[in-house]
């Protein structure tokens, strides 16, 4: 068998976890922006669907071109985020947590109740358009972006908000603007996830974006870590190879699935990828080998 056939059957067989595995880390990126300001939100499922059934009612219903789709389905997930940022912001915790859950519901519902969404059965027969360039591209340009944030004025008054909202207020830090941009940012980047995913998967419902997946999102960005760009991509990336690499492990897959994530939560309460843990770790290493 040559490489290029190998290849080939391989790619036919795993091309959706790719797809997956690159989707993901955008969406665990979004969530990164809000808790990277200390933000607890779980919108941004709601905020991926948007996103995903614009850009799918653009292409099949207007046949707009790809990009333009993507554009708006990055744009009106972020709207609505300024819409109801602006009052729902002035929560903290486990209250704004619980209100952006709502506010999910609140989308599931419509989604479920609108006759050009599809109803309760979604929509069917969604191009597929997207190619592993497209994710590839999109990711790259959202961690440039976040990159580029981070080491900003924006970033560092993100910081300065998650380690002490009283604090940087005193400072002069615009808080409550800078926390309704944080929740525009993560909220645009989940609806151009939402946008590629539909058009790979071919087909969405209003169940694909409820309660279990906006714990997912977050699961992903915490399992990796949070301190950095690198966690939410790593946590992304092995919470959607599990499924896969369980997969003989039929019925107790799940039960080993929330077995990793309970060690993890134990051990590692900063995520997988923790750099001053790290760091520590190889101090202590090159201290025994001068020794």
């Amino acid at each position: 068998m040559s490489f290029m056939e190998w290849w080939d059957g391989f790619w036919a067989t795993y091309n959706t976890v790719i797809f997956s595995i690159g989707v993901n880390a955008m969406l665990a990126l979004s969530i990164y922006v809000t808790l990277s300001c200390g933000l607890l939100s779980l919108a941004n499922a709601a905020f991926m669907g948007i996103g995903a059934y614009t850009a799918s009612l653009l292409t099949m219903q207007f046949e707009l071109p790809f990009p333009i789709a993507l554009a708006a389905g990055g744009v009106l997930p972020s709207l609505v985020a300024l819409v109801i940022g602006i009052p729902t912001l002035r929560l903290s915790g486990v209250y704004l947590a619980m209100a952006t859950l709502g506010f999910g519901e609140v989308v599931r519902v419509i989604v479920l109740n609108l006759e050009i969404t599809g109803g309760p059965m979604g929509l069917n027969g969604v191009p597929p358009i997207t190619e592993w360039w497209h994710i590839v591209l999109l990711l790259g340009v959202t961690i440039y972006a976040l990159a580029r944030l981070r080491r900003s004025k924006t970033g560092r008054a993100f910081e300065a908000i998650k380690e002490d909202e009283v604090a940087a207020r005193l400072m002069g830090v615009n808080v409550a603007g800078y926390k309704l941009l944080a929740f525009v940012i993560g909220a645009a980047i989940a609806g151009v996830a939402g946008g590629l995913n539909a058009h790979f998967t071919f087909t969405i419902g209003p169940n694909n974006y409820g309660f279990e997946n906006a714990v997912d999102i977050l699961t992903m960005a915490v399992f990796g870590g949070t301190s950095n760009l690198i966690g939410p991509m790593i946590g992304s990336t092995i919470l959607s190879l599990l499924p896969e690499v369980l997969r003989h492990f039929k019925d107790f897959r799940l039960a080993i699935n929330g077995l990793i994530l309970i060690l993890v939560v134990l051990y590692l309460p900063k995520g997988i990828w923790d750099p001053r843990r790290i760091r520590a770790f190889l101090g202590r290493n090159a201290d025994k080998k001068v020794k």
